[in-house]
């Protein structure tokens, strides 16, 4: 009998314990008062050549009141390559996330950048990439404007 009340007793205390561990631990975002901002949600490149320059820029804003400190930039894939400020953006600060398309294969473009920061508002935010990469002419011959033929 005593070992069934010792028993209950520690399995009792093991709950307790666990639960007031799990409720003691705030969320990690929750005392910050780092907001971020972003210009777009989406970046559009239109129609662009294949081999074109496949960079555009993010300008993020730290609106709230302390340090907004960006911890990861992620892109959805290889061919999607961002670059995110590494020093804290101070309240009322900003910095350019620059992403780097590879424009390499044509085709349309769907990709995705996830920014993981301290934000209160948004600690995991993710902007997109869009257009359609065109094919080059084959061979690099030249393009027939419709003017004058000299044959």
């Amino acid at each position: 009998m005593k070992k069934a009340i010792l028993s209950l007793a520690v399995t009792a205390a093991s709950i307790f314990a666990v639960n007031t561990t799990v409720l003691a631990q705030p969320e990690v975002n929750a005392t910050s008062k780092a907001v971020i901002t972003i210009d777009k949600e989406v970046h559009d490149y239109g129609t662009i050549e294949q081999g074109a320059n496949g960079e555009c820029v993010f300008t993020v804003t730290n609106t709230g009141t302390e340090p907004l400190i960006i911890s990861l930039c992620k892109g959805s894939c290889g061919c999607t390559v961002p670059v995110c400020p590494q020093e804290p953006i101070a309240p009322g600060a900003s910095a350019k996330i620059t992403v780097k398309y590879n424009t390499a294969n044509p085709g349309p473009i769907n990709k995705s950048v996830t920014i993981t920061s301290n934000a209160s508002n948004e600690p995991s935010k993710t902007v997109r990439i869009s257009g359609n990469v065109t094919a080059k002419p084959a061979g690099g011959a030249p393009v027939n404007t419709g003017g004058p033929t000299n044959q």
